[in-house]
């Protein structure tokens, strides 16, 4: 019984090994935990969910913590699009931590729009860090 177990484990690990294996990884700190954006877009990419669902397993494991999730954008547009786009983000990233099972008063959002951008200047080599969802602990 005990063989047929570790045949069954084994196949199991190389199924998992074929298809790439997860690449959910819980932080170690919460604090700047950045998932990023295309342009004018709320959209979760795959690579943001993954980090998004290791952030809650993160709160699934210190239930005590509570965190902020503030959306952001480029310095293109109005600052009322702005706001409303940084907005959708920061709900589109607790949307995902939500549906994973972390209680939805333990994550507030807030839109900083473009006001608060990470990297200065201008060119998508700048654009694309200041469009994105970052989680602060609380």
């Amino acid at each position: 019984m005990k063989v047929k177990n570790f045949a069954m484990l084994a196949g199991v690990a190389g199924l998992m090994a074929a298809c790439g294996g997860s690449s959910i990884v819980e932080p170690a700190d919460m604090n700047e935990q950045r998932v990023f954006f295309a342009l004018n877009s709320s959209e979760i990419s795959d690579e943001a969910r993954d980090n998004l669902l290791g952030q809650a397993l993160y709160m699934k494991n210190h239930a005590d913590t509570k965190i902020q999730i503030a959306g952001n954008c480029d310095e293109r547009g109005s600052t009322e699009y702005n706001l409303a786009l940084g907005a959708r983000r920061a709900n589109a990233a607790k949307s995902v931590m939500v549906e994973d099972g972390v209680e939805a008063n333990r994550i507030s959002t807030i839109s900083y729009g473009k006001e608060r951008p990470m990297v200065k200047g201008s060119g998508e080599s700048v654009w694309k860090w200041n469009r994105n969802a970052t989680t602060t602990v609380k």
